[in-house]
């Protein structure tokens, strides 16, 4: 019988010890960062589908495209 408890109490350590490593650890709420600024969307000259403005290829009068093919097309 005392062998059983023995037992029973190295894998209920062995098991919180388990439990503890596999925890995924939180970092402290003062390092968190607000919500990040929203990105300015542009419309495609060509289709009209809106993108990020830094995602857009642009011709010499400066009117946003969503790819290169759009914009050797040109505007619609």
């Amino acid at each position: 019988m005392k062998f059983l408890l023995f037992l029973v109490l190295i894998g209920v350590a062995v098991w919180m010890l388990t439990a503890r490593i596999r925890r995924p650890r939180v970092p402290p709420t003062s390092q968190k960062k607000g919500p990040a600024e929203p990105t300015p969307m542009l419309a495609c000259a060509h289709c009209g589908i809106h993108l990020p403005q830094a995602e857009a290829l642009t011709d010499g009068a400066g009117r946003p495209y969503c790819t290169e093919a759009h914009r050797r097309a040109g505007p619609r």
